[in-house]
């Protein structure tokens, strides 16, 4: 009998509940207001021809690398950063090889890694979720062959310093440092220049969040170039499909949509921490487009009693350290107008009879 290789076997299984998503969409950091008019436009204009024809990427890649300041062999135009990790974990990692991740963070990490039967070490973040900087050079060795730091890190916000990400780098030339930089438009902190100029370092970036084309899938990985000629023989010259192609050059060149819609986010993300704080609710502040924060016993009926409402939050509780927890993306005024009104008044009725 056929039967999968033993590493996916025991694979951990990521099911993000993406069924019947209806309502205000405040559970998985997506731009609230979608895409950029702009990028709408484009596609009506997307002809049948067009896409019975295989993409090519080639183009867009040099428009996206020049945008982002590095050559256009710098840059590789992927199918969302899952791709870009699924890349990275083909191309250096074999089996025992290691893989060092802080906790919690991105799932896709570990199960990208564990698929090639590499060894996944799980550091736990310090206090308020910091980033243990001395375990993990601690946790640095010979078998290491992959380092991933997202910044800001998801689920909680949190984020790396620039120094030490190099320092980082510098400690394992080994292994390739990826830092997953999804979240950033709201941070405004970044690595990228380093790109090139670093051997082992790789930048990821994403259209789904601040640009609004999570269903379009498209991201980028950044690296030096003669490393990411080695990421580009595993990689599919069609990974980036039509449409995709065709949008993306409206989405970067729009910056006034970017801008305004970011400043609101930011501006909602400040608004939900002071939220939060008043009702004496323990969250973290955040760098990215959302708060994590902790009900504690209040999780399950506040997230349903959301939901009964018409807004979505995510329930993090199985995150590792997130006991209790749920995340919540940060939208625009009108929309965290909705939902302090909904919030304030479910903690009404489930704080009933709580002493005060």
């Amino acid at each position: 009998m056929l039967s999968a290789r033993r590493a996916v076997q025991t694979l951990p299984t990521y099911h993000p509940p993406l069924a019947a998503r209806t309502g205000l969409r405040l559970d998985f950091n997506e731009n609230t207001l979608g895409c950029s008019p702009k990028v709408a436009e484009k596609l009506q204009e997307i002809s049948r021809n067009a896409l019975a024809c295989y993409p090519e990427r080639g183009s867009v890649e040099a428009q996206v690398a020049a945008f982002l300041g590095r050559s256009t062999d710098e840059v590789l135009l992927t199918n969302g950063v899952d791709e870009a990790i699924h890349l990275l974990c083909e191309t250096y990692l074999e089996p025992g090889d290691e893989v060092l991740i802080v906790v919690p963070t991105f799932a896709m990490y570990e199960i990208y890694a564990r698929a090639t039967g590499a060894t996944v070490l799980s550091i736990p973040a310090g206090a308020d979720f910091v980033f243990p900087e001395d375990a993990v050079r601690a946790a640095i060795s010979p078998r290491t062959r992959l380092i991933a730091v997202a910044n800001p890190n998801n689920p909680t916000g949190t984020v790396v310093s620039t120094r030490f990400l190099l320092e980082l780098a510098k400690a394992a030339p080994h292994a390739a440092l990826l830092v997953d930089e999804a979240y950033f438009e709201f941070h405004g902190e970044s690595v990228m220049s380093h790109v090139g100029t670093i051997d082992n370092l790789f930048v990821a970036r994403t259209f789904s969040k601040a640009y609004g084309l999570a269903g379009l899938r498209v991201g980028i990985l950044a690296g030096e170039r003669s490393q990411l000629t080695m990421v580009r023989r595993v990689s599919s010259p069609y990974n980036v499909n039509a449409a995709a192609l065709a949008c993306l050059p409206e989405a970067i060149a729009d910056t006034e949509y970017l801008e305004r819609y970011v400043a609101e986010a930011i501006e909602s993300r400040k608004r939900l921490e002071q939220f939060f704080a008043a009702e004496k609710i323990p969250y973290w502040p955040s760098r990215a487009n959302f708060v994590l924060a902790r009900f504690g016993e209040l999780r399950v009926p506040f997230v349903q009693a959301m939901k009964d409402r018409g807004i979505l939050v995510r329930d993090r509780n199985s995150d590792y350290g997130c006991e209790g927890c749920v995340r919540i993306t940060a939208g625009t005024a009108a929309q965290t107008d909705l939902l302090f009104s909904a919030t304030t008044d479910v903690l009404r009725e489930l704080r009933v009879g709580e002493p005060r």
